[in-house]
């Protein structure tokens, strides 16, 4: 059994380069998706507590299983931890073999930003220029640096209550090729952009911005910290999008249409891509994706790691699957003493 670790996982970016990884990835997520009733899929498990909360998140097709342990705990930077952290398996499904064990805090980030692109791809218009982050805690510079590789974004405009978490994405962005125009709230932020990607962290209703803030054509994607209670926009804007989710189980449970009914929903993300329902059909609507994260997602970026790592030989072989001689003979493996 292999375990990519995050030493073993910066290798494999160091030698592919991050915009080849997002465009790999991206390509990945886009023919699962395209095979959408290949999987068998279930909403994640999530075990709610006051402070967060804790979730498995499993799919499989015919060929592979995986699973994602992931927690999200907004409060965590208060005490120097990570809101979010993550481990994720693969497994054959033959004989039901583990074949990786593989961090997933920091390609949760990645694979999140890559599904954002996705969504823009077939969502936003074409020419977008101007991105709008509202929220540049962990997870904006890679929603950035997705977009980038998607679009010929030329501005990002941004706004967080924190001060120091606008002046780390400054400090992080500053060579990106970009014109960076932090901002002094949200209204000033989203104000003429392209894209909006809200990535707050709270757990609590609040309304970002209204429909007197945006521009025709707009496209937003929304994916800050989904749960059960917690939305950051008006019924009143979902009515006038054009309203996109990954799974709707999973949607409804935690996504901005909670608040609502499935009327508010216009598809699926795979039914865009595969042309079965339509994605921007002009410069003029405006465009939502209620982006909550699915386990597709970690799918697809699992094996395309497991591929990457194979090919590189990056990634230690541990010893946690017994081997014995015997395949009844468990028992064996035991090291007792006399």
């Amino acid at each position: 059994m292999k375990l990519v670790d995050i030493d073993a996982l910066n290798e494999i970016l160091s030698q592919t380069g991050l915009k080849p990884f997002y465009t790999q990835l991206l390509k990945r997520l886009e023919h699962d998706f395209s095979n959408w009733d290949t999987f068998q899929k279930s909403p994640r498990h999530a075990v709610t507590y006051p402070q967060g909360v804790v979730e498995l998140m499993p799919c499989a097709n015919d060929d592979y299983y995986t699973f994602k342990y992931v927690n999200g705990h907004p409060g965590n930077t208060r005490a120097g931890k990570l809101c979010v952290v993550a481990l994720g398996l693969l497994a054959e499904v033959k004989h039901g073999y583990p074949l990786m064990l593989c961090e997933m805090t920091l390609l949760t980030a990645l694979r999140t930003a890559a599904t954002a692109a996705l969504g823009a791809k077939y969502l936003a218009r074409k020419n977008s220029k101007h991105l709008a982050i509202i929220g540049t805690g962990a997870q904006s510079e890679f929603q950035a640096h997705a977009m980038m590789n998607q679009f010929p974004i030329e501005q990002i405009s941004y706004f967080d209550m924190d001060p120091k978490a606008m002046d780390k994405f400054t400090h992080n962005m500053t060579n990106a090729g970009v014109e960076l125009i932090p901002c002094k709230d949200v209204a000033a932020a989203v104000k003429n952009t392209d894209i909006i990607v809200t990535a707050t962290a709270s757990r609590k209703q609040v309304d970002l911005f209204g429909l007197q803030h945006l521009k025709e054509g707009v496209h937003i994607h929304a994916m800050g910290g989904d749960s059960p209670g917690k939305t950051e926009f008006s019924v009143e804007i979902l009515k006038h999008c054009k309203v996109v989710v990954e799974y709707t189980p999973q949607s409804k449970e935690e996504g901005e249409i909670q608040q609502g009914d499935e009327s508010l929903i216009h598809a699926e993300l795979w039914q865009i891509i595969t042309g079965k329902k339509s994605g921007r059909e002009n410069d003029k609507e405006i465009t939502f994706f209620d982006s909550v994260g699915f386990a597709l997602e970690d799918f697809s970026t699992l094996k395309l790691v497991y591929q990457l790592s194979n090919e590189m030989e990056i990634g230690e072989a541990v010893n946690l699957i017994p081997q014995p001689t015997d395949a009844k003979d468990l028992f064996s493996l035991l090291k007792l003493d006399p």
